[in-house]
């Protein structure tokens, strides 16, 4: 059984999102001071890190390991799919910067002033982006959390988002004006690589992708006395968070007994090398043996 981390998880979702409160109204304030394209965008940017807390703390609510009469494997995928939905409004977050810098480039702006205070004030927002990427990275491998996991993926692209914005604002205060709208581009890029990552992790989660090779569960079950062929493996879930293992099992025994004996130590050993998993073994007779490990695979 998977470990229940929710209370954890919203601890940190609610810290992270206080600082992501302070870190969007201050580059706002800033950005309307300046009359930066880039820094708006940038401000944007971080009203989807806050509203991917409050998704994230929507998201782990829901989320528990443990099963129930309308949710039998549990209830982790809503982590999935809050992670899912936080790739969503990185898109849409690169969709609005990108919008934001072709009208700028077609109907022009007012000019862009920065002073050293406003630096000053943007050099305290990356500090405090640098420390919650960190902060949630390093608790959600700990605990194993996708949604930490992304968020903060999400939050450390903000942090280049913000280092390419300060370097542009640097420019346009020595009078390269037209920095503050080229720079938009990239950050959408890094915007759109961010929820692209997020999207490529999560998905084959959702879709049930294949967890575990089946011819390393098939070496580990046949490396138990008393197994005489398995097949038909299949496994889903994600290694380390939770993982569902089924497989069709001959056993050599003469009773009931000595059956469950041996289906129980394979279940074991699978159980210490995959934890946590759930596994269901089907024992069969003799004449089902079969040379077809998993589904897709030729028997030979």
């Amino acid at each position: 059984m998977a470990d229940d981390n929710r209370t954890e998880v919203r601890k940190v979702l609610i810290i992270t999102l206080l600082l992501n409160l302070f870190v969007m109204a201050l580059k706002a304030i800033v950005g309307w001071w300046t009359g930066s394209l880039s820094l708006l965008a940038d401000a944007l940017h971080s009203v989807t890190d806050s509203a991917n807390n409050i998704l994230g703390l929507i998201a782990s609510r829901f989320s528990s390991p443990y099963p129930d009469r309308e949710h039998p494997y549990g209830h982790l995928k809503f982590e999935a799919v809050g992670a899912l939905a936080i790739a969503a409004f990185l898109g849409i977050a690169c969709f609005e910067i990108l919008q934001g810098a072709v009208e700028r480039i077609i109907q022009g702006g007012k000019t862009v002033k920065i002073s050293a205070t406003e630096l000053w004030l943007l050099l305290i927002v990356l500090g405090v982006n640098i420390f919650v990427a960190f902060y949630e990275r390093g608790v959600g491998k700990r605990v194993n959390s996708p949604i930490l996991i992304a968020d903060a993926k999400h939050t450390m692209s903000d942090v280049w988002v913000t280092i390419t914005v300060i370097g542009g604002l640097i420019g346009v205060s020595l009078g390269y004006q037209c920095l503050d709208v080229v720079l938009a581009f990239p950050v959408a890029l890094l915007v759109f690589w961010s929820g692209w990552s997020v999207l490529k992790e999560n998905l084959p989660w959702l879709v049930d992708e294949m967890a575990i090779a089946p011819e390393v569960i098939h070496n580990i079950s046949l490396s138990v006395p008393g197994v005489i062929n398995c097949h038909d493996i299949a496994s889903r879930g994600v290694l380390g968070r939770q993982v569902f293992i089924e497989m069709h099992l001959i056993v050599e025994a003469n009773d009931v007994q000595t059956a469950h004996q041996i289906t129980e130590e394979v279940e074991r050993r699978l159980e210490q090398r995959f934890h946590p998993a759930r596994i269901l073994i089907h024992v069969e007779p003799p004449a089902y043996e079969s040379e077809r490990i998993s589904f897709g695979s030729q028997a030979s």
